[in-house]
């Protein structure tokens, strides 16, 4: 047995088990996108293995169709895990206060996407591939982004280790540290080497360490929330509330033109 189906098959194993604790812990009432992203990650390594004596274009086809969908799913986890720190004081939130963090979480993305496979020589990708290309490495960069985020502010979101939304967000940050500089270093070296393949093989064990990871973390109690301190939670509210009276305001002005065209 070689050692990629050894890598290959741990890293399958933990995703069983993964699902397992998962389902056990009653993780998909509090984070269901989590959960469902588990499950998919999964359900198509399995459906890949299977598949993988497909011509190399259908093979390539699929595979592209599965960034698509996992670059969705991880949207919805960072979306999911930021509206998740903000439990202590989602009751005095707007009804719909997750639309500006999903728009916040998708802005953070543009900004990155210019700067996504600049460390790559992209002249050897073709147009289609260089899209799905940079589509990956802007959600990496991001995640890495959004775990430091959350560990640089984890003391004011009062959230630590021992809670749920920290430990799916180092995860996360894990396997994305270790992808982007695998990424980085194989701009030094040819694709045909050992040192090459060697490196993927240490991607593909990071993403096993973070899974893992996750099945000790959710095998262990959770620490319950603490509550945000007085300053924090005005702070938050306070942006909340600027936020709310922003889109009135612009709702005013857009139903105050109509009505002025109206009498033109």
């Amino acid at each position: 047995m070689t050692p990629d189906y050894v890598i290959w098959g741990s890293c399958f194993l933990a995703e069983a088990a993964l699902v397992v604790v998962l389902v056990r812990s009653r993780v998909f009432k509090g984070f269901p996108f989590f959960f469902s992203f588990i499950c998919w990650s999964f359900l198509s390594d399995a459906l890949f293995f299977i598949l993988q004596s497909l011509p190399a274009t259908n093979y390539f086809k699929l595979y592209e169709f599965q960034m698509v969908i996992d670059a969705a799913m991880l949207f919805a986890v960072m979306v999911e895990l930021s509206w998740a720190v903000l439990r202590p004081i989602r009751s005095s939130l707007p009804k719909h206060a997750w639309v500006a963090i999903a728009l916040l979480v998708a802005f953070v993305g543009l900004v990155l996407w210019p700067i996504a496979g600049l460390a790559f020589p992209i002249s050897k990708l073709r147009p289609e591939g260089l899209i799905y290309f940079r589509l990956q490495q802007t959600f990496a960069i991001l995640r890495v982004v959004f775990f430091l985020a959350m560990v640089g502010f984890s003391q004011l979101l009062a959230i630590s280790w021992r809670n749920r939304e920290l430990q799916v967000a180092t995860g996360l940050g894990i396997y994305s540290v270790v992808y982007l500089a695998d990424t980085v270093i194989h701009t030094h070296q040819s694709a045909t080497t050992q040192q090459y393949h060697w490196l993927d093989q240490v991607t593909t064990s990071s993403y096993l360490v973070a899974l893992a990871y996750w099945v000790y973390s959710f095998l262990t109690k959770e620490a319950e929330r603490r509550a945000f301190t007085p300053q924090m939670q005005s702070f938050l509210l306070a942006v909340a509330g600027n936020a709310r009276t922003a889109r009135v305001s612009m709702g005013d002005s857009a139903s105050s033109d109509r009505h002025d065209s109206g009498k033109r």
